[in-house]
């Protein structure tokens, strides 16, 4: 992917910019040393590189505000980034933009258990969330295996998911509010803690919007009760078709499971290695299906689904017996993807979503496609709401084979189009699908996203280069505008 030349003026007002954010943000708040820079130069997607002009750590809203003042009346760019864990170069920055992390948000502002939701900064983990709330006997449901690490804010980026999103929903079910700093500095909140806000779904379209729109320096989230019982099984198939099946005809049992994950041959060794979570080995295919709530209704649907399986051909069925042996079950799942590096000295980690009567379909495509390109790869995903998370395998030293994984992975995601799926199921678009984006949608759905990002951003500064393949001017995008949380649109002529 080549990227774009720095802007000339911009860069050579590079001083005036810098000493404009450290009158702003004071101390260790801006880095701007060239070697300082390189631990900012990507995020999870380490293919790209860019060092950018500054990167500067705010520690509150009135500096976020002024940091953005700033970058707008310099015409300068701004990547908003969270914990760098995006695996689309949602936060890849460019040469001559700042950098805005938001590291230092990370507080727990409020604690309302009567309401059933949280408060945080946008730097607090996802897990942080959990963990605060856990000694009242509540949790935050949605979970990406990064959620150790992940941050709520960048979670809002990306409309995050994780292995408990089939039951549980997203990101976008699960949070009621934010406030957000526009370029122009205007500071507006979307929602709050009531569960129905009036006017435009703004915040619906806030979230999954890749920072693209704003900056959000809070978040309001559900929290939920934890169940009374939670069980997780083991499941064994003698192929991939086989659990692909058995994933389809469970929902369509009526059983909503609160995950359901499948991992093939070369993940469950991988991971069993790694983990130690009794994953059997002589299978083709492994599901993990989980059950939660009263414990009579987790036992009776537990045996449903056993019966599912056994019908579609099972060769191993082990249940949880205790919380630690779920959790183990669930450890070796989330460690997938580092355990994968075990197998090759670099993965590529692809995201699409089809619909679940596709996978077996979509499976042996995928590995046809590896022998095409001369890669291995490993699947690991999401099963119960179809989104695939294929791991990519290559050597980065060896010439060429980035560009055969690139090449791989455009192909999946063509073909998760082809099935009547889409390009993304929660780590965004970014950079690395911004330019399949035209195989999705057409011209006319991709100008009126780009007007909707006109109205927030109209001098289009913030995140430029990710999502979108063309860019058109804002001025030719129409007038509507935000102001005061609400969309807003010119005046009509009068007849």
């Amino acid at each position: 992917m080549k990227m774009p030349e720095p802007d000339r003026a911009v860069m050579g007002r590079r001083e005036a910019i810098i000493a404009g954010l450290r009158a702003i943000v004071p101390g260790e708040g801006v880095v701007w040393a060239q070697d300082a820079l390189r631990a900012y130069e990507s995020d999870a997607l380490t293919a790209y590189r860019q060092r950018p002009l500054a990167v500067v750590l705010p520690r509150n809203t009135a500096e976020v505000v002024a940091v953005l003042q700033l970058c707008a009346r310099y015409q300068v760019k701004v990547v908003p980034r969270g914990s760098g864990t995006s695996l689309s170069g949602g936060a890849l920055p460019l040469a001559d933009s700042v950098v805005v992390a938001m590291g230092r948000f990370n507080r727990i502002l409020d604690i309302d258990i009567a309401n059933r939701t949280v408060t945080a900064q946008p730097g607090v983990t996802n897990l942080g969330i959990t963990a605060a709330v856990a000694d009242a006997g509540f949790y935050y449901a949605p979970d990406p295996s990064s959620q150790i690490a992940c941050s709520i804010g960048g979670n809002v980026a990306e409309n995050s998911g994780g292995v408990h999103c089939l039951k549980y929903g997203l990101t976008t079910n699960n949070v009621l509010g934010v406030e957000m700093v526009l370029m122009s500095g205007e500071i507006v909140r979307l929602g709050g803690k009531y569960l129905d806000p009036e006017g435009y779904d703004l915040l619906g379209i806030v979230i999954g919007s890749e920072g693209m729109l704003g900056i959000v320096t809070e978040v309001t989230v559900r929290i939920l009760p934890k169940p009374p019982g939670a069980r997780a099984a083991l499941i064994g198939f003698a192929s991939d078709e086989a659990a692909g099946d058995c994933v389809a005809k469970i929902i369509a049992a009526g059983i909503i499971p609160a995950g359901m994950e499948m991992m093939d041959r070369l993940a469950v060794q991988a991971t069993e290695d790694f983990v130690h979570a009794g994953y059997p080995l002589d299978c083709e295919a492994l599901l993990i299906v989980e059950l939660d709530g009263p414990v009579a209704e987790v036992d009776h649907l537990l045996g449903l689904v056993e019966g599912v399986a056994e019908r579609c051909g099972a060769i191993s069925i082990r249940v949880s017996n205790s919380e630690a042996e779920r959790l183990l079950f669930w450890a070796g799942r989330k460690a997938a993807f580092p355990a994968t590096s075990r197998l090759a000295p670099d993965y590529y980690c692809m995201d699409g979503t089809i619909p679940r009567h596709q996978l077996s379909h979509v499976l042996g495509e995928i590995r046809r496609l590896s022998g095409h390109h001369g890669l291995g790869v490993v699947n690991v995903f999401h099963a119960g709401d179809g989104n695939l998370h294929p791991l990519i395998l290559y050597d980065a030293n060896r010439e060429g084979e980035i560009e055969k994984a690139e090449a791989f992975g455009a192909d999946i995601l063509r073909l998760c189009v082809d099935v009547g799926g889409v390009l993304t199921g929660e780590h965004g678009v970014g950079v690395e699908k911004r330019d399949l984006m035209e195989y999705q949608f057409s011209d006319a759905d991709l100008e009126r996203q780009q007007q909707l990002k006109c109205a927030f951003d109209p001098d289009g500064l913030l995140n430029p280069g990710k999502v979108f393949p063309k860019l058109h001017r804002c001025a030719e995008m129409g007038r509507m505008h935000v102001h005061g949380g609400k969309l807003a649109f010119p005046e009509l002529p009068r007849f």
